[in-house]
């Protein structure tokens, strides 16, 4: 079946965010001081990534948009919520929760939001936004509770998310998250195998060169906790 996707394949159009191999992500919950954000400017990585499940607020992304910005580094925010989204960067990467058992959080607090965008005077800024197809597998990870996410699954069943968000539902990104563990390179090499026109993402438990290697074989790494606990190793990771 993987040689018969391989032949479908389309040509992706051109972003220049499907050329980024690595992406830092910061938190707006936690401590960020002038040497980590220095840190994370100067690693070589290709984006920042402003994103938080827990305790975010509009003053806590501003304060931490305002240490990043301006400094030639692309900037994403993946809002948790709402209430915390500005458009004041790069690039708004909304993730829709494939695998959650809550309507919520794969389409009713996108609709809300939008209906809510739609309503205002700025309408929607199509070209910042760039949606995400989440496939969440760490059950013990926040991310998972917070949205209800059913992990036990199969790799095929995995695939078969991948290829309906890219096939069916035409999400740009395919995102596979095991945030706060390592993932299964089996898995995420299969899902790159299966996708005809989304970037494949993968974030979780990136905190060696080893594992950064490996991952990138299929994907653009998204790397975070090894940043706040040993800034050395995440260097490290930054190929």
């Amino acid at each position: 079946m993987n040689e018969l996707i391989k032949r479908k394949k389309a040509p992706p159009s051109f972003e220049p965010w499907r050329k980024w191999r690595h992406i830092t992500k910061l938190d707006p919950d936690r401590k960020n001081p002038p040497e980590l954000i220095r840190t994370a400017l100067e690693s070589g990585t290709d984006a920042l990534m402003i994103s938080g499940t827990q305790g975010i607020t509009m003053n806590k992304v501003e304060r931490l948009l305002n240490a990043v910005k301006g400094h030639g580094i692309p900037i994403i925010l993946e809002p948790v919520r709402s209430e915390a989204v500005t458009f004041n960067v790069d690039y708004v990467f909304v993730p829709a929760v494939m695998n959650s058992l809550d309507r919520w959080w794969v389409i009713g607090a996108h609709i809300d939001w939008l209906t809510k965008l739609a309503r205002s005077r700025r309408g929607v800024p199509w070209k910042k936004i760039i949606p995400e197809a989440y496939i969440v597998l760490n059950p013990k990870s926040t991310v998972a509770k917070v949205t209800r996410c059913y992990t036990d699954l199969s790799m095929n069943e995995v695939q078969g998310y991948s290829m309906f968000a890219d096939s069916f539902l035409k999400f740009p990104i395919v995102y596979i998250e095991y945030s706060g563990m390592y993932g299964n390179p089996k898995i995420v090499g299969q899902v790159r195998e299966s996708l005809r026109q989304a970037k494949l993402f993968y974030g979780g438990g990136i905190d060696s060169r080893e594992r950064a290697k490996e991952m990138t074989r299929y994907a653009t790494i998204v790397v975070g906790n090894i940043i706040y606990k040993d800034p050395e190793k995440f260097l490290e990771t930054v190929l």
